[in-house]
């Protein structure tokens, strides 16, 4: 649904590590270089301004995201609509504090120029690297598969995907000579369990994987025993598949070794990066439709008598119930026990309510609930609590999406998920793309979800 995983896979070869290393510094210092370079070619000087411009850069584009593992077209349309997004920003941030004539315009002009194709020539040296590295045959890992079952064969699927996968599968090991087995691992079974060991020893396999289920622990047991004679490097492959993974890592908790399966994105340095981009954002956005705020306030005051503000129930980060605020459209408001979702044509939306609901100006409000700490600009959208009660015990994983705080905007409603949820196939796509949104967060998805809605804002006619 969100990106082809193929060619993340691609990539197993390369340290992990090392290329998250290289890609939270090379965007924010490749952007900060070529203003530098700009500058210095038609030799402006360097000062204060310019440090402190090139200081709020790189604090709103580190981390770096990880694109040598994305298709390149999705890599390139990521590439530039977080360039232009980061541009707008500091456009509007430059209005806003009155310092855009600390710099010359062809400084300006040549650096929004160059940059993103130095990022995209760096993304390009960056993934012929990787795959030259991947395709070596030094770089080639000979590999075996405990286990022939349906699981072994999603990770055999999953070794092999990519043209230039760096593992190389020897086949299966499995005591089963049954209908157990799965029909795309049966043909490579190589033995039974008790001749693993010898086999890899003798054709010098440097890579295990047991997939064996939770069940078969004193097997499990037993095979570790037995493998760890050799050299070769022994992975565990848990049978987790039917359960929603968000944020899958293993942790080290005071020498206890932990498996996160279902966790929150925002911990230490995105936590900060997530909540400073949002103060930021929120209050330079703030600052900027003010105007728009006091004359959408005096149309609800006139268009139906009643707050302008309306005071929703909503079910924030783990959970936990806020107020979310919103321009009243509505003659009528619903928020206890039961509530019904505006519809097409709903009676009860004033002419007035209509237009700010289609445009989206209702919820500007919410960017005080973001300076709050109860919402985040991007997220998931929160729905009415008497929703939540429904629909958690209708939709597998429905309340993961309560592990951040819920957003303005979010990946679902850019996607075409806005709006009425009127049946449950809606619905689960909604959350399907809110998990999705948990496991690829990145600042620069942020700034793309951003861009997109300020587009829908101004185009899109679907909405009420």
């Amino acid at each position: 649904m969100f990106e082809d995983r193929s060619y993340k896979r691609t990539f197993y070869s390369a340290p992990q590590s090392v290329q998250s290393l290289i890609a939270a510094f090379l965007e924010p210092s490749l952007i900060v270089l070529c203003f530098f370079l700009v500058n210095d070619y038609f030799d402006e000087p360097v000062l204060r301004s310019t440090y402190t411009l090139c200081l709020l850069v790189f604090a709103l584009t580190f981390p770096g995201r990880n694109r040598f593992a994305e298709h390149p077209v999705s890599a390139t349309l990521d590439v530039l609509g977080s360039w232009i997004t980061l541009l707008l920003i500091l456009g509007m941030f430059g209005y806003a504090t009155n310092s855009l004539h600390y710099f010359e315009d062809k400084v300006l002009m040549w650096w929004g120029i160059i940059t993103p194709l130095a990022q995209l020539l760096a993304i390009l040296i960056g993934r012929r690297l990787l795959l030259w590295q991947a395709s070596h045959p030094s770089s080639r890992r000979s590999a075996v598969i405990v286990g022939a079952g349906p699981l072994g064969a999603k990770v055999a699927k999953a070794l092999a995907a990519g043209p230039h996968g760096g593992v190389e599968l020897l086949g299966f090991f499995d005591d089963r000579q049954d209908e157990r087995l799965h029909p795309d691992a049966s043909p490579q079974l190589v033995g039974m369990l008790s001749e693993l060991s010898d086999y890899v020893r003798k054709n010098n396999v440097r890579e295990v994987y047991i997939t064996l289920p939770l069940g078969s622990q004193p097997r499990i047991v037993q095979l570790l025993e037995q493998v760890q004679g050799t050299t070769a490097s022994l992975f565990f492959v848990p049978d987790v598949f039917g359960i929603s993974i968000i944020q899958g890592r293993l942790q080290d908790m005071n020498g206890v070794p932990v498996v996160g399966i279902c966790e929150t994105p925002f911990t230490g340095i995105n936590e900060l990066v997530k909540r400073a981009s949002d103060v930021v954002l929120a209050g330079l956005i703030l600052v900027l439709i003010s105007p728009i705020l006091l004359a959408i306030a005096i149309g609800v005051k006139l268009s139906s008598p009643g707050p302008v503000i309306f005071k929703q129930r909503r079910n924030g980060l783990d959970g936990e119930e806020i107020i979310v605020y919103k321009f009243r459209s509505m003659r009528s408001q619903d928020n206890g026990p039961v509530v019904r979702q505006a519809t097409k044509d709903d009676p009860r939306i004033t002419r007035f309510g209509a237009f700010i609901r289609r445009t989206s100006l209702d919820e500007l409000p919410q960017f005080i609930n973001v300076l709050q700490g109860r919402m985040s600009i991007v997220g998931p959208r929160p729905h009415a609590v008497a929703h939540n009660e429904e629909y958690r015990k209708l939709i597998k994983a429905y309340m993961v999406r309560h592990k951040v705080k819920p957003g303005i905007t979010g990946w679902a409603q850019v996607n075409g998920l806005r709006g009425e949820t009127d049946t449950i196939d809606k619905m689960k796509a909604r959350v399907e793309y809110d998990l999705e949104y948990l496991r690829n967060w990145s600042l620069g998805l942020d700034l793309q979800i951003i861009v997109r809605t300020a587009k829908l804002m101004l185009f899109d006619r679907n909405a009420y």
